[in-house]
């Protein structure tokens, strides 16, 4: 696509309300688009309409209608969520319609040069890092995307002083096409998310989009430990930027000694403080500037410590200085809804970990803690086995509390690895009053000196609209206890 600006008179199409859907509708419509707005929900179920049907701007609702797509159309916007398998999306294709996501438009829209975080886990740690991070650099940042603000929204208020650091998912990245950020971090890549991508090859393609437009003028930050990572630098034009946890690397970002990588230290949890270890910045003219200890960090956990190497990297990738970062890394607590510490009831710890989406970020929060935990886990069925949770619920889960359509699987992984406390919540009223159950029976597994900790290894869109949503309402519960 071009800039918004050369749709003036022409038929542009929203696929999806959402603020998002609002963001983009109202960019196309004040540069004089003919903007369409469509939403399958009925329209008491999207408030977002009227403030669009005040601006005159058409807002179909309840379906799709057949001739959504017509001749004239020169732009579909989709919302990140919708697959491509639905109807107005096929039609699009066949048309020869670009079919494009918001971030397309930002890009286009912003003054700003943009810094991209993207990976299965870590994304939103480490996209409020950055932010925080160039703030005390004096750097301007705006932070947006998935995290939560639509990055056309922030687009539009950028100045060419600012820095847009955007959070950005595997479904806005497959539908961009020109999109070059200035600096381009790829944390990790685990399998998630198969039923949208129907594959891990579809899957990483998206995330690559990342760095599709990027030259050698461009960084790409990269997880030296993550072999997707490392097998994607192969291909790409931009200056790469490495960081790693395991690797003595000759130029990047990485901890001092090198933490050993094994199967007993990756899943054991071990005292990760017996050993003091340093961030190093290792420059390209052969010199290194030593941060801080890891110990230091201000969030606990070995992932965290990956978080902030990407972090670090992002920011000296943008220009701020070693030295500009070190207050920061240190006073910075974390984020709503990763690892969150909730509150202490009956001598019991409850910790808010409602992004751990998959197994992989779940088995990570549970390292990150030391005491025995109860669990309480499930969602959104996606096809998973969960067997990788075994070795969790075998070494480090007290008792486990399943909820969800996942909550039958979880429960036979725990089955099979012995692990005897064990509840399966079955729906009541209705997702909230099953949520507050579950956290009862938690607490009724849980004994002083436990955590009872939410990481549920699923999306929330079973019972909850976010894992936001998700995530205040236990939080609710255990203050409620």
């Amino acid at each position: 696509m071009d800039h918004p600006a050369s749709y003036r008179g022409r038929r542009v199409v929203v696929l999806g309300l959402a603020r998002s859907g609002v963001s983009v509708a109202k960019v196309f419509h004040s540069y004089g688009a003919k903007v369409i707005v469509n939403d399958k929900k009925e329209q008491d179920q999207c408030p977002e309409a009227e403030e669009l049907i005040a601006l005159g701007i058409s807002v179909l609702c309840g379906s799709h209608p057949d001739d959504l797509i017509t001749a004239d159309t020169a732009l579909l916007v989709k919302n990140p969520g919708i697959p491509y398998e639905a109807p107005p999306i096929r039609q699009a294709a066949a048309a020869g319609v670009e079919i494009v996501t918001e971030v397309e438009v930002a890009y286009w829209l912003s003054p700003a040069p943009i810094i991209g975080i993207t990976g299965s886990n870590g994304k939103t740690t480490t996209t409020t890092w950055i932010g925080e991070l160039l703030e005390a650099a004096g750097k301007n940042p705006i932070v947006a995307g998935n995290i939560g603000r639509p990055l056309c929204e922030a687009a539009v208020e950028a100045t060419k002083d600012n820095w847009l650091v955007a959070e950005l998912s595997s479904f806005q990245l497959k539908g961009t096409s020109g999109f070059r950020p200035r600096v381009a971090l790829l944390l990790n890549v685990v399998e998630t998310h198969l039923d949208y991508h129907g594959g891990m090859e579809d899957y990483i393609d998206s995330k690559a989009k990342l760095f599709a437009n990027q030259t050698a003028e461009d960084t790409a930050v990269l997880n030296w430990d993550d072999p997707v990572c490392q097998q994607l630098a192969d291909r790409l034009d931009a200056t790469i930027f490495p960081f790693s946890l395991y690797e003595k690397l000759s130029f990047g970002v990485a901890i001092e000694p090198p933490y050993v990588r094994t199967a007993a230290s990756a899943s054991s949890g071990e005292d990760e403080a017996a050993e003091v270890r340093h961030i190093v910045w290792n420059k390209q003219d052969g010199t290194q500037a030593r941060l801080l200890e890891v110990g230091e960090l201000g969030i606990p956990g070995r992932h965290n410590a990956a978080n902030a190497l990407a972090a670090i990297a992002g920011c000296l990738a943008a220009g701020a200085l070693p030295e500009q970062l070190i207050e920061t890394l240190r006073g910075f607590k974390g984020v709503e809804h990763r690892l969150e510490y909730v509150c202490e009831v009956n001598g019991v710890k409850y910790y808010n970990d409602s992004k751990a989406t998959n197994p992989t970020a779940t088995m990570m929060s549970a390292h990150s803690l030391t005491a025995p935990i109860v669990l309480i886990a499930g969602g959104l069925d996606r096809g998973s086995d969960y067997m990788e949770l075994l070795p969790l619920f075998r070494d480090r889960v007290k008792g486990l509390v399943a909820l969800g359509e996942t909550r039958g699987k979880l429960g036979h992984v725990a089955e099979l690895a012995g692990l005897a406390a064990v509840q399966l919540v079955e729906p009541v009223e209705d997702a909230e009053a099953t949520l507050r159950e579950a956290v009862r029976q938690a607490a009724a597994l849980a004994a002083p000196g436990d955590i009872v900790l939410l990481s549920p290894a699923c999306a929330s869109w079973d019972m909850f609209t976010s894992y936001e949503q998700r995530g205040r309402i236990f939080k609710d519960s255990a203050h409620t206890l």
